[in-house]
């Protein structure tokens, strides 16, 4: 017998069956949505990904497995490299990063330089010199990777931006050309991805991919 907790996607069905409310006891602790303010957002503590936008919240699913397997070799590789070269800091998300005021992000990999250092917060930090983002699967994940961080990242200045798209088997890397981004390269199998920032890093495009699956 299967004494497992029922997942998001039956709980969802069970309450649409019984058409159950929300436990508004619970929902009533939040403010609506377009009436969230920074303060109510940096409070929040999430198991999930939540980013801000303008009184908005937005909450994005849970990883999967061969997402977080690219999202390791990707940290990993760059994590080596930027320690060896004592460059700065490299992480993962959830950690919040600030592109402008009443606008978070909590991309999958930043890196910020030593010499931008005072821009890293315990709480958030304030943009970034390099992030990266492994493309979910669904129209909306896709469109909110390639296109709306795509403007929001150059927006925010941030020089360097990898999208690494699984289901394509591309790894584009753009750098930032005035407030836009250009194209520095797009990487596909056989390819190795390089970096325009940082000139001597890159990764091998089918490692990258074989790495989801282990």
């Amino acid at each position: 017998m299967d004494n497992s907790p029922p997942g998001p996607r039956k709980l969802k069905e069970t309450a649409t069956a019984y058409k159950a409310e929300p436990t508004w006891e619970i929902a009533y602790l939040y403010p609506p949505q377009g009436t969230w303010s920074e303060w109510d957002y940096m409070q929040l503590r999430p198991n999930r990904v939540v980013e801000y936008d303008h009184g908005y919240v937005e909450i994005h699913d849970v990883p999967s497995q061969s997402h977080q397997l690219v999202l390791a070799y990707l940290y990993q590789a760059l994590l080596a490299f930027v320690t060896a070269h004592k460059l700065g800091l490299v992480l993962f998300a959830p950690l919040r990063v600030k592109l402008w005021e009443e606008k978070f992000r909590e991309p999958d990999i930043v890196f910020m330089s030593a010499e931008n250092a005072a821009r890293r917060d315990e709480d958030y930090w304030l943009g970034a010199d390099l992030v990266m983002e492994v493309v979910s699967e669904g129209a909306e994940n896709r469109e909110r990777d390639l296109e709306k961080k795509r403007h929001d990242y150059a927006q925010a200045g941030i020089p360097e931006y990898w999208i690494i798209d699984p289901q394509e088997g591309r790894l584009t890397v753009l750098k930032l050309d005035g407030n836009i981004y250009a194209v520095h390269g797009e990487f596909t199998s056989g390819d190795t991805a390089t970096s325009a920032l940082l000139p001597d890093f890159g990764v091998q495009v089918d490692a990258v991919f074989a790495a989801a699956k282990q």
